[in-house]
């Protein structure tokens, strides 16, 4: 008896120190993780950091080669080197010359209220700061409509704070205009009441607008309430003497207007992540809006449910005067002419064509384009890297930037209305049979994203926004903050279209604006639409076995417009936008000018300085931090030995495959023609 207590006392004790060492381990590891997840939490990098042993987002790349080509490689420069025709073109935006400090004695406040899309916004803050310097007036802080005036939207931030940094404004410009958080309480009592001035401000209103118009009654009444709905609230081209106003506008485009702070470091953030691989990545911005293909006349390309969505909103902007042309238009011809967006299928043929291979990194900007995930299969086809912020980022990421916000989910449906109940009881007790059909219940207004509403038939208005899309519709801000972000910083920048809904250049506009000031010698794709348009229509039977002179062709358009594309930047895109082409005001040449860099026998190069204007040299001080890596690089040596895209566009294989009558020949024949266009391209 004695002994068997004493085994069963044994094996209690067994059990309890194995208890105990069980408990042991489950508390250090659930302390393992949760230090684990507090150094990702609050670390700079956050949980990025840990992308080799915790992936946190569904991005899983492939590439067919485990190293790229070496940066000195005739391909790698001519895919991804910079222009060297604009090597000595330099960011500088600070005053030149007298440039007073603004008054202490200020004609009164300005207060603007902006509506509208994120270019919208941007372009509307930038001319509210120079018609504030101007008319010697003191700004307040502008009040983004779009964004926090409605329900729905997290208290944590305010206006337009919701989407930029106030104090980094604040301060940036404290040079420049005097800026102010909020009204004086009388002032802000008597908007209140509605007792203020107010402006409905045109689209590209002149300076004289404001001094004859505007600025007497500030004086009288020291306070004058803006509303700017269409974008720009000043027109783009100034008159002669008002350069410095220009400059005012880049140094507020971009140095000023500066992300709040979480959306500035997931942006970050989603940029490190696409660098991971130590390659360089596309941008793409796809630019194609429901709005912008009504305005132009796009319906018939996509021949099914969105054809109706898009003639829908067409005829909405004819009864209101946004549209002069007729509701029925002939797409394939405003294809044909570059009136509408490049599909996303084109792009990725265009890129195929000029070289990029199959594993190449494509950062969509904007995710999913209008018409549904269909138009981006050729795209996904053609690369297998193609990616958006979704892909990038987690929910939980995302989210944070968005604040605390309220719980929108719908309830319990609603009892059905004394008026339903009678239409049915009425129903019931009608006449013999057949009878009509009952009345049809309300059909609440859905949304979807890909771009069906229930309500098209129903009603040739568009209807009201619930809460839920007003806060999407503030949501899509910081989206496009991000994309923004992203797309200046590329290695390369292709648009499929540079026209928003009311016909003025859209995100992808500010983006190249951006980029030109930025960095002018990074590539930067500004494809003819209608010389792509007829290049791909000629040659869509034979895409899949493309022969030589039509890769020369489609290669020969992307290099002409990166030098021509600016051109017509200048010419189209900034009398309506100064931020589209803000060169020459806000640039800077060496002393080695511009026009020693271009060949002075090609044919486009007078164009082409007339489009970058009189540019003023560099001050010495930025001597230093120049490279003279750009003046040494050429053109030489364009294709070498590469026969990507010549015979499979859509296919990942780039050998083993039949070379057709027309394709490359020889390695020596490919050098010779590559020669002979360059040298083409030069003449």
């Amino acid at each position: 008896m004695r002994f068997a207590a004493v085994k069963a006392e044994g094996k209690m004790l067994i059990k309890t120190k194995m208890k105990c060492f069980g408990l042991m381990g489950l508390f250090l590891s659930a302390f393992s993780l949760a230090i684990h997840f507090l150094l990702a939490r609050y670390t700079q990098y956050g949980l990025s950091d840990y992308q080799s042993s915790v992936t946190i987002f569904s991005w899983r790349p492939i590439f067919e080669n485990a190293d790229l080509r070496p940066a000195s490689s005739a391909l790698y420069r001519r895919l991804w080197g910079p222009v060297p025709q604009f090597g000595s073109l330099h960011p500088f935006a600070n005053p030149r010359g007298h440039y007073a400090a603004p008054s202490l004695q200020s004609t009164g406040f300005l207060f603007v209220r902006i509506q509208g899309g994120f270019h919208e916004i941007r372009t509307a803050i930038c001319d509210a700061v120079v018609v504030a310097r101007l008319l010697n007036a003191s700004l307040v802080i502008p009040e983004i409509l779009s964004a926090t005036s409605t329900k729905g939207i997290s208290s944590e931030f305010k206006s337009f704070a919701y989407l930029y940094n106030e104090d980094h404004f604040m301060v940036a410009l404290a040079k420049d205009v005097n800026i102010v958080k909020m009204l004086p309480k009388n002032l802000k009592e008597a908007r209140r009441k509605k007792a203020i001035p107010i402006f409905r401000v045109p689209h590209s209103a002149s300076p004289y607008f404001y001094m004859h118009r505007v600025l007497p009654i500030l004086k009288k009444h020291s306070v004058v309430e803006l509303v700017v709905s269409d974008g720009g609230c000043l027109q783009a081209i100034l008159p002669p003497g008002l350069e410095e106003y220009q400059r005012l506008r880049c140094r507020v485009a971009y140095h000023a207007l500066s992300f709040r702070q979480g959306v500035q470091e997931l942006a970050m953030k989603i940029l490190n992540r696409l660098r991971t691989p130590q390659r360089p990545f596309i941008a793409y911005e796809p630019a194609m809006t429901r709005e912008a293909l009504a305005y132009h006349g796009c319906a018939e390309l996509f021949q099914d449910v969105h054809t109706e969505l898009i003639q829908h909103k067409r005829s909405w902007m004819i009864k209101r005067g946004i549209v002069k042309g007729k509701l029925s238009v002939n797409s394939a011809e405003q294809r044909l002419n570059g009136s509408c967006p490049l599909m996303p299928e084109e792009v990725g043929i265009l890129l195929r064509a000029y070289g990029y291979p199959s594993d190449t990194i494509i950062y969509v900007s904007g995710g999913e384009v209008f018409g549904g995930q269909r138009l981006s299969i050729p795209l996904h086809a053609m690369f297998d890297n193609v990616v958006d912020r979704t892909l990038l980022s987690t929910g939980w990421e995302l989210s944070k930037i968005y604040g605390r916000e309220a719980n929108l989910e719908s309830g319990p449906p609603s009892a059905p209305s004394v008026v339903e109940e009678m239409k049915l009881d009425t129903w019931k007790t009608s006449g013999p049979r057949p009878r009509p059909l009952p009345p049809p219940p309300a059909r609440p207004k859905s949304y979807n994203i890909e771009g069906w509403w229930g309500w098209v038939a129903e009603s040739d208005n568009e209807p009201e926004s619930t809460v839920m899309e007003l806060r999407t519709n503030a949501h899509k801000l910081l989206w496009e903050a991000i994309d923004y972000y992203i797309c200046t910083e590329a290695d390369v920048f292709i648009s499929g279209f540079d026209r928003d809904g009311k016909g003025h250049p859209n995100f992808a506009g500010l983006v190249m604006g951006h980029r030109l000031y930025q960095s002018a010698a990074y590539v930067t794709f500004r494809p003819d639409r209608k010389e792509v348009a007829r290049l791909i229509d000629n040659f869509r039977d034979s895409l899949y076995q493309a022969n030589r002179t039509w890769l020369s062709s489609v290669r020969r358009h992307l290099r002409e417009t990166l030098l021509t594309g600016l051109v017509e930047a200048s010419t189209k895109s900034k009398p309506l936008s100064f931020l589209s082409h803000p060169v020459p005001e806000c640039s800077c040449s060496r002393k080695k000018s511009l026009a020693t860099t271009l060949h002075a026998s090609s044919p486009s190069h007078s164009s082409i300085k007339a489009s970058l204007g009189v540019l003023h040299s560099c001050p010495t001080w930025m001597d230093g931090g120049f490279s003279s890596r750009l003046r040494e690089e050429t053109e030489e040596e364009m294709d070498e030995d590469e026969n990507i895209s010549s015979g499979v566009l859509f296919g990942h294989a780039v050998e083993n495959h039949e070379v057709g009558s027309g394709d490359i020949t020889s390695k020596e024949e490919t050098q010779a023609d590559d020669q002979d266009e360059l040298e083409g391209s030069e003449r």
